[in-house]
């Protein structure tokens, strides 16, 4: 059996009558840290949206620990991307709810983890991407974009995925902030035995 994490084999993607990728071969071994670089609209993010079944290929196959997604259920599905932590682009946070209750989000929907535990990972993750306990209370408008960040972060760590996708994690941050999410994904992976997938323009990014 290969110890490959994701494979795509030679896999498409079509929206109408344009072409995103076209006969795309990626194999990603486990624990290894992989950056796929391009310019915006190249196609970078589509990639990342199949790897945890959000989209399917028009061609082609996409595997996750050698099992098609095409043959999993939703139910496996779910099961899989519970598995996967993905900080998005914008950071994606729940504008309704506080920084606690973002983080905490992806606990509560998987289950069987108490109220306590639960306050415990939270404050554990929040504190781990560098932020203050006094956060938790704040709503996502009273954070600044590198902050929103290190929360998605949190938010995407708080399952102890087994693997990270990173969306243009430093895109519109400064110099500083930029070297600061850089860190926080090398300590992620110095930290926990997990598969990295970092997807930027950033050369900056890519050389860290």
């Amino acid at each position: 059996m290969s110890d490959s994490v994701i494979q795509l084999k030679r896999v498409s993607v079509r929206f109408g009558p344009q072409a995103v990728l076209r006969d795309i071969s990626l194999d990603i071994g486990r624990h290894q840290t992989l950056c796929i670089i391009g310019e915006s609209g190249c196609g970078k993010t589509v990639t990342l949206k199949l790897i945890v079944g959000l989209l399917r290929a028009t061609a082609g196959d996409v595997l996750f620990e050698n099992a098609s997604l095409n043959s999993l259920s939703e139910k496996q599905l779910t099961a899989m991307r519970l598995r996967v932590g993905f900080l998005f682009q914008q950071a994606a946070l729940f504008d309704s709810l506080n920084v606690f209750d973002n983080v905490a989000f992806g606990l509560r929907a998987k289950g069987g983890v108490s109220d306590a535990d639960i306050a415990a990972k939270v404050r554990e993750r929040i504190l781990e991407v560098g932020l203050p306990a006094s956060v938790e209370a704040k709503m996502p408008a009273e954070l600044s974009g590198g902050m929103r960040k290190r929360v998605g972060l949190a938010r995407a760590l708080a399952l102890d995925p087994d693997m990270m996708l990173y969306d243009e994690p430093t895109t519109r941050l400064h110099p500083i902030m930029t070297d600061v999410i850089n860190e926080l994904i090398l300590q992620t992976r110095s930290r926990r035995p997990v598969t990295s997938v970092i997807v930027t323009h950033e050369l900056r990014t890519v050389h860290k």
